[in-house]
């Protein structure tokens, strides 16, 4: 019980513990609040400017949501394609593989173009970045059937789609949640980096406006946001998945 007591306070021990050290080096060392805001400073511009931090936070919020939404639809879709079938997984698996690795910001200006500055950009660049994860947990999940366990189900009359829809998706499950922890972390990042370029709202646009005017509290406080936000989703995809896939986790939690 020690030990998982411990577990479950240590991100927050050494959260605490880090932004003790970040505060004491500020202070010996006399850093400017130009260059390296404290966590006292930050505060206190966190709680000065919280009506503005709070509406671009609300705007990079929903819009990451609804970019992650559509990346869900599209990144199950793919991944049941590809995961089903062979040919699928040898056609499409690395074309996508080769699109993944294409910089996601570099389209923000190709997306500027096409959609105009707005949520447009935003929402797209989410779901670009965000969808891959998705994807390939999915398609690999499906992918990796045992084939003797296949061939069971196959002599108890059991067809593809049978195999596939009762024994493959529930077992691609623990993937499907955990591509879902990592890819709402990106699509956070998709939203912010093209609010940086392309939108006059968010929590992106905030950090332009408060680096230009040389306001780094407020610039540390949206990234502080932002990561706060992302955590949140993390530990809210954590949960579902504790009580929806437990019997996947058995082993790990006798441990």
């Amino acid at each position: 019980m020690k030990n998982k007591s411990l577990e479950t306070w240590s991100p927050w021990i050494l959260l605490v513990l880090t932004i003790l050290l970040w505060e004491v080096l500020c202070r010996a060392f006399n850093v400017s609040e130009f260059v390296f805001p404290s966590p006292w400073r930050i505060a206190q511009q966190t709680v000065e400017y919280r009506d503005v931090i709070a509406g671009h936070a609300w705007r990079t919020y929903w819009v990451t949501m609804v970019g992650f939404g559509i990346a869900i639809v599209v990144g199950v879709l793919l991944g049941f394609i590809i995961g089903s079938s062979r040919l699928a997984y040898a056609a499409v698996y690395p074309l996508m593989t080769a699109f993944n690795a294409l910089p996601k910001a570099a389209f923000v200006p190709i997306l500027v173009v096409w959609f105009g500055i707005g949520i447009g950009p935003a929402i797209l660049t989410a779901f670009l970045i965000s969808f891959f994860p998705i994807m390939v947990n999915i398609a690999t999940g499906l992918a990796t059937l045992e084939p003797e366990l296949e061939d069971v189900l196959r002599v108890l009359g059991a067809k593809r789609w049978d195999v596939l829809i009762k024994i493959g998706l529930p077992r691609s499950m623990p993937y499907f949640y955990g591509s879902l922890k990592v890819a709402i972390t990106l699509a956070f990042v998709g939203t912010t980096v093209s609010e940086m370029t392309a939108s006059n709202e968010g929590i992106g646009y905030l950090l332009i406006s408060a680096g230009s005017a040389m306001q780094m509290g407020l610039a540390f406080s949206g990234l502080v946001v932002v990561g706060a936000m992302a955590l949140a989703m993390y530990e809210l995809f954590s949960a579902i998945e504790k009580r929806t896939t437990g019997w996947a986790h058995r082993g790990s939690q006798g441990e």
